[in-house]
């Protein structure tokens, strides 16, 4: 074997090899006789060959005596008994006294802190002396229940009003043994973030130090269960990841709902499911086989008629917290009423014949324009007792609000004169059908329905009852002769309606003179089909939502309008589809083209431009077509609206314009009228037709139940667009709900 001659080496084996000798002549000596052994590590010349980074191993001196097992037991555990010491550098925080994953010791502490500046504070235990303190268990004293900062920062002061409502209404602290409400908020004033707001505080915590509920459900129309799932993303921000179902096959349906009711502690995965009103009546009975701890019905005025199927699937549900939202609670009747009042709170107003024969036939008798003193009297009584019950479990904040945080809204009512045309039809149609024969005590026949809706579509345009012409059907017959030569409704023309021309003007007055967008509404997708001609004819780019469109286009389509950068001018809306919830701040203009007989369905129509994130003045065109059919249900709205304003606004004053026998004259043409509804309301404001600013002394210009601010002609509009339409068919405007006097603006 070669071995190095290198100097180092050799010197190393030279070591070795005289180590090795004394190792060997010190095994042969006795063990007595033998020598003190070297260092490994030094020559005789005391230099080190081992690295001076590698020290030598130390014998160990202090092993262990014999233990006994107690002795070991209590060794351990003091070992395992040193303060758990948080792992990052530089922590100031509370490091705490106790091992992970045992309950803490001492008072029960909220889960935010209840004096932070800003705080709100939804529940606060009583005040104990130092005596009761010491007698307290500390494991059951309540604690505060306090908003999420995160979300209190962003309340309004109406929506932390409402959500201190909600959570006492629900937690039954306002009225004992019910945990029911109604958030009968008008539109635009936050009812969606205070309700998430209710939620993620009773998921999250209770006076018990513990959470209130492990699931909420949320229940709404089809074209907001993308909506919900958005706003809950927008405000917690990924703290929570609700389920929304809209869309899929029975059996996945059926299998995520299963999933959703077994959840189960203090964790749940998903504690929030979002579904549609149409999905949960399918599916109610996968929900029904457990509990639920709170249910929102948004758009709740869809459980008005307690017969229906939606109604009772809901009503049987396990759960007794239910919040019912609804900017229209009153629509059609007191009845309905008590429907949404009794699925909130079932038994505060007794049975449905109860409710009938104690508050409803005294109200309305009361309530009629030919009604006697002591009828008034007893309606009042029974009015303020029915308020006095329901103002307990019902928050009702109106619009006015937001002109704190919104720009201007103008609202006007525009009245149009039918085109010649549109007149001579509607009048042989009237002697032809003679619907009025067909009206009996004042009820309204299959017929009698069938020639409403023919009315109303000639007051849009004769093109929708042309086919009926062609046809020769009952109204319409020899009536051909009376379209232009050569009329084809494959085209539009404006000039053959008067509704239709003011719009053409509105439209084309307002693409020339400014860069605002409009919503179109009607009740008819017919209507809408004239719309889009039009649209095509002046290149105006636009979109459409009606029945036919899927959910999750009309997300798509809605974000896109509203996109600063979107060219759309027009979003077509049609108010059976899609006039609830939807958020339209793209535009800032809204023409509702035709009335419908229940006035929450125009109210939510018409405000889906004026909410949350609008930054533009707001104009609200109502077209009508003068002394025709428009306007008598324009009156039978105001009525109901009447009726609202007592129960739900607690209006005390409203007048009574209409008697209940004036609103049965449907089919009557009055063409010598500027305004049917404007002579009905008595206006004392105006003189010989034209606005009188101020108005004469000692005159009241206007009720609550018109709501009028002032009349105006030609040289009182404040509106460009409509001076410039003034000589297209326009008769008269009511500028209705002008929230300019109330901000001051002159």
């Amino acid at each position: 074997q070669r071995r190095s001659l290198a100097p180092s080496q050799l010197a190393k084996r030279k070591a070795g090899d005289e180590e090795e000798e004394e190792e060997e002549e010190a095994d042969r000596r006795p063990p007595t006789t033998r020598k003190r052994q070297k260092p490994v590590s030094e020559t005789e010349s005391g230099e080190c060959y081992r690295s001076p980074f590698r020290k030598p191993l130390a014998q160990l001196t202090n092993r262990p005596h014999c233990l006994d097992s107690s002795q070991h037991e209590a060794f351990i555990r003091s070992i395992l008994s040193k303060p758990f010491k948080v792992p990052i550098p530089n922590y100031k925080g509370p490091l705490g006294l106790r091992a992970l994953g045992i309950k803490r010791a001492g008072l029960r502490s909220p889960l935010h802190d209840p004096f932070e500046e800003g705080a709100l504070v939804l529940y606060e235990p009583p005040l104990l002396s130092a005596h009761d303190q010491l007698k307290i268990d500390k494991d059951k004293a309540p604690v505060h229940v306090v908003v999420d900062p995160v979300l209190s920062r962003v309340l309004r002061p109406h929506q932390r009003e409402g959500v201190k409502f909600l959570w006492d209404c629900v937690t039954s602290r306002r009225i004992p043994g019910s945990h029911g409400c109604i958030m009968a908020d008008e539109m635009g004033l936050g009812k969606t973030l205070q309700c998430i707001t209710l939620m993620w505080t009773l998921l999250r915590q209770s006076p018990d130090c513990k959470p209130e509920i492990e699931k909420a459900m949320v229940v709404s129309p089809s074209s907001l269960v993308r909506n919900w799932y958005n706003e809950v993303e927008k405000w917690l921000g990924g703290r929570i990841q609700p389920l929304a179902i809209d869309g899929g096959s029975k059996e996945e349906i059926d299998h995520k709902l299963v999933g959703f009711m077994n959840q189960r502690g203090l964790q749940v995965p998903s504690p929030i499911l979002i579904i549609s009103y149409e999905t949960f009546r399918l599916h109610a009975e996968a929900l029904q086989k457990g509990s639920v701890g709170l249910v929102i019905c948004d758009e709740g005025h869809r459980l008005k008629n307690s017969e229906n199927q939606t109604y009772q699937a809901l009503n049987s549900l396990n759960t007794p917290r239910r919040v019912l939202i609804s900017g229209t609670p009153i629509q059609n009747d007191l009845l309905e009423y008590f429907s949404l009042v009794h699925f909130v709170n079932s038994g505060i107003l007794g049975t449905a014949q109860e409710f009938k024969r104690h508050f409803e036939i005294p109200i309305l008798k009361g309530r009629d324009a030919d009604a006697s003193e002591a009828e008034r009297h007893k309606g009042e009584e029974r009015l303020k007792e029915l308020i006095s019950i329901v103002n307990r479990c019902l928050i009702r904040r109106t619009s006015d609000i937001l002109s704190k945080y919104l720009p201007v809204k103008i609202e006007q009512v525009v009245c149009c004169r039918l085109t010649p045309l549109q007149a001579e039809l509607y009048k042989n149609f009237l002697k032809q059908a003679k619907p009025v024969e067909e009206l009996k005590e004042g009820k309204i026949s299959v017929s009698s329905l069938s020639s409403i809706t023919s009315l109303k579509k000639l007051c849009n345009h004769p093109a929708l009852i042309h086919d009926k012409c062609v046809e020769e059907e009952e109204g319409f017959m020899g009536v051909l002769d009376l379209f232009p030569a050569g009329y084809s409704t494959k085209s539009v023309e404006p000039q053959l309606s008067g509704k239709m021309l003011v719009l053409d003007y509105i439209l084309a007055v307002t693409k020339s003179t400014s860069n605002d967008k409009v919503v179109l509404v009607s009740n008819y997708t017919q209507t809408l089909d004239l719309f889009e001609k039009l649209c095509r004819n002046r290149r105006y780019l636009y979109v459409r939502l009606d029945g036919t469109m899927s959910i999750k286009k009309r997300a798509k389509i809605v974000e896109r309008f509203n996109s600063p950068s979107s060219p759309e001018f027009i979003f077509m809306l049609s108010s059976k589809a899609g006039g609830c919830g939807l958020n339209l701040i793209g535009a800032n203009r809204l023409v509702m083209f035709d009335p419908d007989w229940n006035p929450a369905n125009d109210e939510q129509a018409m405000a889906r431009v004026w909410r949350d994130g609008q930054k533009k003045t707001c104009y609200i065109y109502r077209l009508l077509s003068t002394g025709t059919i428009e306007e008598k249900i324009f009156q039978r709205q105001t009525h109901k609206k009447a009726l609202s304003s007592c129960v739900v606004d607690e209006e005390q004053d409203v007048e009574r314009h209409f008697s209940l026998g004036e609103l049965k004259e449907l089919f009557t043409l009055n063409e010598t009228t500027t305004s049917d509804t404007h002579d009905k309301i008595k206006c004392r404001r105006c003189v010989n037709g034209h606005q009188v600013r101020p108005p004469p002394e000692g005159s009241d210009c206007t009720s609550d139940l018109s709501q009028w601010n002032h009349c105006a002609d030609k040289r009182g509009l404040q509106d460009s667009v409509l001076k410039a339409a003034w000589d297209a068919a326009v008769t008269f405007t009511f500028h209705h709900h002008s929230h300019e006097e109330q901000r001051g603006i002159p």
